[in-house]
């Protein structure tokens, strides 16, 4: 296990990097032109990133990076 000491500035960059990631991952997994690996490797680093914003995201930031639409995940 490791830890991290930030601060409150630095913890609002940390989430808001995150966000647009998040973001762009969703938007990205829509298109139906892409291959089921590059879906699979979209989702990994999803869910990778999702877990470390529930480590600095308020519960409602958070909610709303769940995805309402699994095929989206699919």
């Amino acid at each position: 296990m490791l830890g991290m000491l930030i601060n409150d500035v630095e913890k609002s960059e940390i989430e808001y990097l995150i966000k647009r990631e998040l973001e762009e991952l969703l938007l990205d997994m829509e298109d139906s032109r892409l291959d089921k690996l590059v879906r699979i490797a979209m989702l990994d680093r999803y869910k990778v990133l999702f877990k470390l914003f529930r480590r600095v995201a308020s519960e409602e930031e958070i909610m709303k990076y769940i995805p309402k639409n699994k095929k989206r995940m699919n």
